[in-house]
């Protein structure tokens, strides 16, 4: 493990960052249509009770990694197997979120630019942040977060200054009932976002104060919620159900319809600089975590060697995992919640913490 602390504030604000990363650039659980913003909340409800066990496992091992202490509850080989499964999930979510970013980069601001490079340059920015170490990591987050959160507010402001917002897209609300609703949350919003904070628990082990970063990180996980259902509020009641579903990035087509007083306009280019600085905290929190679990699985001394390689297979995972964008989006909508984010969020962790009480409890 890296000799290094961070506080329960930077435990919240990486938290934070990293919750709002790609949500807010995709459209969340358009199946519930209007009443998406409902699905989020309740997946959010979801997502603080995940963080829950997440944490109880690591006060159970407050000193080990999970690439450690899976052996020790499950035995060494199948402990080990299962540790190398997390760091190949770790390592496929760090793609997709690249992926997701570098396409968003390439259609709006570099359209004759090849996405290798501009994934490329993306991912070189993130190895040199995680090579500096988890503390390096937690106070760029301190640094940057004001300057999100202040972007966020102004766009807010624009877009009620703009009259764009009309309330009659929100209705019916539950118009079609609450079953829409819950198949959203158990289908998409539970696991995505929520339920990917499963990769915290390769950084808890380096608080400082583990008393007050659970609550550090259910605030953390409670706030992203409600922005992100504000922003889906928002998204919605300015292009509509059918246009925010259709839409591959809808907040920033949102944002390209601002208009005040013919003057403030096309500010679309300082707010990816928002969702920006979301997707490199994504992105890095995923890349520290496969790099932390390889070097610690192989006992290698310093995780920072693994840097460069890890980078390398990140990136070409992420212009090989789909011949499209539309393909790309399809997996993550069909395949991947079922199949990847059900096992690794929820079923495995909760039999890790069943069998660690039962330990706990015999000895």
């Amino acid at each position: 493990m890296e000799k290094a602390k961070i506080s329960s504030y930077q435990l919240f604000v990486l938290v934070l960052l990293f919750e709002l990363g790609s949500a807010l650039l995709l459209p969340l659980a358009m199946d519930a249509k209007q009443d998406a913003w409902i699905a989020v909340l309740l997946g959010m409800i979801g997502g603080m009770l995940l963080f829950i066990i997440f944490f109880r496992l690591y006060q159970y091992y407050p000193d080990k990694l999970p690439t450690m202490y899976t052996q020790i509850i499950l035995g060494k080989p199948i402990g080990k197997v299962l540790a190398f499964l997390y760091i190949l999930y770790f390592a496929y979510l760090a793609a997709r979120v690249l992926r997701d970013f570098g396409v968003m980069l390439v259609t709006f601001a570099y359209p004759e630019t090849p996405l290798f490079i501009v994934n490329a340059l993306l991912i070189i920015v993130v190895v040199y942040a995680v090579r500096k170490g988890i503390e390096v990591l937690g106070r760029t987050g301190e640094l940057l977060f004001s300057i999100m959160y202040l972007l966020a507010v102004t766009g807010f402001i624009l877009i009620v200054i703009s009259g764009l917002i009309d309330v009659s897209n929100l209705k019916p609300i539950l118009g079609e009932g609450i079953l829409p609703v819950v198949k959203a949350t158990f289908t998409q919003t539970l696991y995505f976002p929520f339920g990917e904070t499963v990769v915290f628990a390769m950084i808890f082990p380096y608080l400082n104060h583990s008393r007050k970063a659970q609550i550090a990180g259910l605030c953390a996980v409670g706030l992203s919620g409600i922005n992100l259902a504000l922003v889906m509020l928002m998204n919605i009641s300015v292009l509509g159900v059918n246009l925010t579903a259709r839409a591959p990035f809808p907040l920033l087509a949102t944002i390209q319809m601002i208009q005040v007083a013919e003057f403030i306009e096309r500010l679309d280019i300082f707010f990816m600089l928002a969702l920006i600085i979301g997707g490199f905290f994504k992105i890095g929190i995923f890349f520290y975590a496969v790099v932390t679990g390889v070097a610690n699985l192989f006992s290698i001394e310093s995780h920072t060697r693994l840097c460069f390689p890890m980078a390398l297979v990140v990136l070409l995972l992420s212009i090989t995992m789909a011949s499209s964008f539309a393909e790309h989006v399809q997996e993550g909508y069909k395949f991947v919640p079922m199949f990847l984010h059900l096992p690794f969020q929820v079923i495995i962790p909760i039999i890790l913490l069943v069998i660690a009480t039962i330990r706990k409890r015999r000895a």
